[in-house]
Order: C-alpha cells, then sequence, then structure tokens
C-alpha cells in the first residue's frame, strides 16, 4: 500500500549525534547547573539514568515523566520534586550550551519539507525520554520547527519507550493511521526497525547508524538522504 505519513527519529537521524559524545555534555551542562541545588554530579547522573531506565520500562500506567519523576523521588526523597523548576529552568536556559556536541545536516530539514511539499503527513517519532522544551530545542538545532510536524513524542504525551512496539502503536492511534500506511525513518536498528514488525515500511538511515546487537542490515531498505527521498517517491 502507498505511504501516507512518515515519522522520522531525532538524534543520530534529522540531528547527526555521537551519543557518546552528547550525552558526555548533556550530563556535565545539568551537574553543573544542579550542583547549587546539591546534588554530587555522579549521583545526580546515576539517578537520571536510573529513571530513564524506569521509562524505558515502562508499561503505560503513567506518563513518562510521571514515571521518571516518581524513581527520581524514590532515590532523593519526596522534596526532590520540587526541583522540577530547576531542571525546566536548565532546558531554557542551559541546554543550548549542548548544542555543540551534536553535528548539523542542512539535508534533514531540507527532505523533511520536501516531503511534506509533496504532500506526506509527517511526526516525530523521538524516544520519549526528554520533556518537550528539550525536544523541541533539539528539532532547532536540527533546522526544523515544531511547526513541521504533526506530532512530536515527549515524556509529557508519551507512555512508553522504543523499542517497544506499544510506543509506535500509540502514535498510530493518535495520528489514526494504518500501520502498513506508514513509514519509519530511523538510524538504530533495535529501537527504530521494531516498526516493521507492527507492518510499518522502514528505512535505515545509514548516517550514524547504530546496531548494538549487529543485527543483518540487508533485510532493511537503507542509505543517506538522497535514497530515502528515491525510496519515499517510489512508493507514494
Amino acid at each position: 500500500m502507498s505511504i501516507q505519513m512518515i515519522l522520522f527519529d531525532l538524534d543520530g537521524t534529522l540531528l547527526p549525534m555521537d551519543q557518546d559524545v552528547f550525552v558526555k555534555a548533556y550530563f556535565g551542562a545539568l551537574a553543573r547547573k544542579l550542583a547549587p541545588r546539591g546534588y554530587d554530579p555522579k549521583t545526580l547522573i546515576g539517578a537520571v539514568w536510573s529513571g530513564t531506565e524506569a521509562m524505558i520500562q515502562n508499561t503505560g500506567e503513567k506518563t513518562n515523566e510521571a514515571v521518571f519523576w516518581d524513581r527520581f523521588a524514590q532515590l532523593f526523597g519526596e522534596n526532590a520534586r520540587e526541583d522540577l523548576p530547576y531542571f525546566d529552568e536548565f532546558y531554557r536556559e542551559c541546554f543550548d550550551s549542548v548544542k555543540d556536541s551534536c553535528g548539523y545536516d542542512p539535508r534533514a530539514a531540507e527532505t523533511v519539507r520536501a516531503l511534506k511539499q509533496m504532500g506526506f503527513r509527517l511526526a516525530l517519532a523521538t524516544n520519549p525520554i526528554f520533556p518537550a522544551i528539550a525536544t523541541e530545542k533539539r528539532m532547532i538545532w536540527a533546522g526544523l520547527d515544531k511547526q513541521d510536524f504533526e506530532l512530536y513524542t515527549t515524556y509529557e504525551n508519551s507512555r512508553f519507550c522504543k523499542p517497544n512496539p506499544d510506543y509506535y502503536r500509540d502514535i498510530l492511534r493518535s495520528l489514526h493511521v494504518a500501520p502498513e500506511h506508514c513509514l519509519m525513518v530511523g538510524n538504530d536498528v533495535g529501537d527504530d526497525m521494531v516498526a516493521k514488525s507492527l507492518g510499518m515500511e522502514v528505512f535505515l538511515l545509514t548516517d550514524c547508524l547504530i546496531n548494538k546487537q549487529e543485527a543483518d542490515l540487508s533485510i532493511y531498505p537503507s542509505g543517506s538522504f538522497s535514497e530515502l527521498l528515491t525510496f519515499v517517491q517510489e512508493r507514494k
């Protein structure tokens, strides 16, 4: 069947990055911001990782945001919830300092807008472990804007994470689209190509490829942005 909706991953797909470099810069900036609140950097980073793991294991009873803060409060006490405004302030005022840890590829925004002009519906299916403000800023770093997408997933509006297939099922329900009319574009074999199990078409963008399980890549259409455009045009 023809493709109507295209879902894009963000980190490593539309926004070039080495995840290790990005995470180091991100945690360094976050630790500096929250040190005056009494957070030991190593303990804080461990807690954020723990909260992230809790979100990845989320079974859907709560939003990812609630799951993260429940875990954070377990580790630091209920009073830690009062520091949420300081996290928000970090993303508003300090997160842009992390931008230099990422790359920039003008073909990303060019491809998104070309596909939109061709009449495709677009959504940003980025793993929803960040608040909306952090996702919106990373879109800007990639030369994009939230108006480019019908939906973008964040920890506030999501109940699952990749690679859980329910993450993709939730998106399909929200957008009222059948999986056979969707294409998922991403760089992470484990997180993004799982959409194929639901009946969606997939395309593996290989510029910042992640293949932790060393899976056979020959089963996935793959390539660069130009090859993605050709692949989509053939299925319109």
